[in-house]
């Protein structure tokens, strides 16, 4: 396989809200793919093909059909083949995933990938309904009611919960630390919250419980956003002269799809998730403590725990333990409230993740390899993981339904 390597990348300020400034979803795919472009220092026209990932922009914002804004880009992508995929949550890890699928069967040497999503169209109570056809909307309706999410997930934290005898802190700690994360993060929806521990921990009139044990604070937010790539095959490198040791380069990806209906699934422990994990390392030839960082589908905090157990990096029942440890965290906002009993470190979400960063559902995916090639490039700022080398990625759609995990790597 022709191997296939990161030239440039971009992202919008998730804090930002689009409909009060006048635009759309034909913004969002513009400003991050012009940014990835001008990033990579590439000619518009050298691009070969480009995917679009997003989840639902039919009902947020009643436009569809979003490769046609590619050229819209840049005149020079006028013409190209485009695709758009689709798996909920996971949308852009997919759309990230066939790029580079076209990169290393060799049939492009330049790809764009973009991530898009505008969420900020609608109610609170519409836009959960739209979410809901991320689920199994015809038999999960009926039972979980109105804001269908937050109670699969919430649903997800009893039984993990009651299997382990888990406390509801390790929740409060993921939200805690990823709030503390977004604040390192000039991009970060959440950046300017300054969350404590005691109120994230506190069912109160601002941080109501939701989904019990899950409050407020344990959700990510609906987000406006975008975030892009350049991929590139190691042979464009050498027609240009670029240095590939001085890029990032996919070491091994893992897709895998589940049952629709969370009932189906053997929550907490999500196998047919561990399955692309397991690819994932395999075609790396790597482990999940040879990480130096990762970025998880935190879509609520019991998320990130389980997430950790699925990638391996801790035993099963064992990711509550991990997340209150503080190992998880960038040293810089660890605090007494974490036990500092761990035997290696691993920052993950780093960014924010999407409790602290947003998440803009179809462009999350793609976020999460934009956050990959910042912090292998050491340009990712106060939230630089020092000596970051091997990056994992994992995105998930549904209830936990469709699962991408990839690894990057840098000489």
């Amino acid at each position: 396989m022709e191997p296939v390597y990161i030239l440039g990348s971009g992202r919008t300020d998730f804090k930002r809200n689009l409909k009060k400034e006048g635009k759309t979803i034909r913004d969002l795919i513009t400003e991050a793919g012009r940014k990835a472009i001008a990033d990579a220092k590439i000619d518009a026209k050298e691009i070969e093909a480009a995917a679009v990932g997003n989840f639902n922009a039919g009902q947020f914002t009643k436009q569809l059909h979003l490769g046609a804004f590619v050229p819209e880009i840049d005149p020079g992508l006028h013409g190209i083949p485009t695709m758009h995929t689709e798996a909920a949550c996971a949308s852009g890890a997919l759309s990230v995933v066939l790029g580079a699928q076209w990169i290393a069967g060799g049939f492009h040497d330049a790809v764009l990938v973009v991530g898009a999503e505008q969420q900020k169209t609608m109610s609170s109570l519409d836009g959960g309904d739209v979410l809901g056809a991320a689920a199994d909307y015809h038999i999960e309706k009926p039972e979980y009611g109105d804001f269908m999410f937050p109670k699969l997930f919430g649903k997800i934290a009893q039984i993990y919960m009651e299997k382990y005898g888990t406390s509801p802190d390790a929740f409060t700690w993921v939200a805690y630390k990823n709030y503390a994360h977004a604040r390192l993060n000039p991009l970060a929806q959440m950046r300017d919250a300054d969350l404590t521990y005691d109120y994230a921990s506190q069912v109160s009139d601002k941080n109501p419980s939701v989904a019990p044990p899950l409050k407020v604070t344990d959700c990510s937010q609906i987000t406006d956003g975008s975030a892009a790539l350049v991929l590139v095959s190691e042979k464009y490198l050498k027609k240009h002269g670029i240095d590939k040791a001085k890029l990032p380069r996919l070491l091994g990806y893992g897709l895998a799809t589940d049952y629709l209906a969370l009932e189906k699934k053997d929550a907490p422990i999500f196998s047919t998730a561990r399955n692309a994990a397991s690819k994932a390392f395999s075609m790396a030839n790597l482990k999940p403590r040879d990480m130096h960082g990762v970025e998880v589908h935190d879509c609520f905090s019991v998320t990130e725990i389980c997430a950790y157990e699925i990638l391996g990096l801790a035993e099963n029942g064992k990711g509550a333990e991990l997340a209150m440890s503080g190992a998880t965290a960038l040293p810089q906002v660890r605090n007494e409230k974490v036990s500092g009993k761990f035997d290696f470190e691993i920052p993950v979400n780093a960014g924010g993740g999407l409790i602290g960063d947003g998440h803009p559902v179809g462009a999350t995916g793609v976020r999460q390899v934009v956050e990959a090639h910042q912090q292998l490039m050491e340009r990712a700022g106060e939230r630089q993981i020092k000596g970051a080398k091997k990056f994992l990625t994992f995105n998930m759609g549904g209830s936990l339904t469709t699962a991408v995990a990839m690894i990057w790597g840098r000489d």
